[in-house]
């Protein structure tokens, strides 16, 4: 009888043992997993900024008058020569769109135009949000096309991995915000 009571609560402890070891390999693999979302969040919101940042800094270069051809809080149109100097093309003026394509009811694509045939469709870096804003010189809201000296664009990145067909997001629904304000030197 004392073997039989020895043998099952050597199976009671090593089962609870076999428990505890289960449960902290998940722990430590959706921490993993985690950490690995929002490295890819941040890595994507980096790019996009970026890439918004190299363009939009040449906003009206090597051009003489008005700039931007249009402007709303989802496009921006604009007058620039993208090429750097010393390369072919340079002094061509380029008209550079961009605008915010809503691809599904959580998903966003923003694409380049280069010249009204070329357009640039970049991956799904998980945009939910996207916002251009324009201002005078003065820091004051402006959609007055002569008036524009800053240009912002507002973004908000969500996690683009998935486990099992199923987006990983921790329960407090982790997003990046990025905000970036320009001044080009042309303007």
């Amino acid at each position: 009888m004392q073997n039989l009571l020895d043998l099952l609560g050597s199976f009671f402890i090593g089962g609870i043992l076999l428990l505890m070891i289960m449960d902290f390999n998940l722990y430590t693999m959706s921490t993993s997993i985690s950490s690995d979302k929002e490295l890819v969040i941040h890595q994507n919101a980096k790019t996009l900024a970026e890439i918004l940042s190299n363009d939009l800094r040449k906003i009206g270069y090597n051009y003489n008058g008005v700039s931007f051809i249009s402007v709303d809080s989802h496009s921006v149109k604009y007058y620039a020569d993208l090429q750097p100097p010393g390369s072919s093309g340079h002094g061509q003026i380029d008209i550079v769109e961009y605008k915010v394509i809503a691809e599904n009811q959580n998903k966003l694509n923003l694409i380049r135009i280069i010249n009204s045939k070329d357009t640039l469709r970049g991956p799904n870096l998980g945009i939910s949000k996207f916002k251009f804003s324009y201002f005078d010189r003065f820091g004051n809201p402006t959609t007055m096309l002569n008036n524009i000296k800053y240009i912002r664009a507002e973004f908000w990145i969500l996690p683009t991995i998935k486990f099992n067909n199923v987006f990983i997001t921790p329960k407090d629904s982790t997003f990046t915000y990025w905000e970036l304000t320009i001044s080009p030197r042309n303007l």
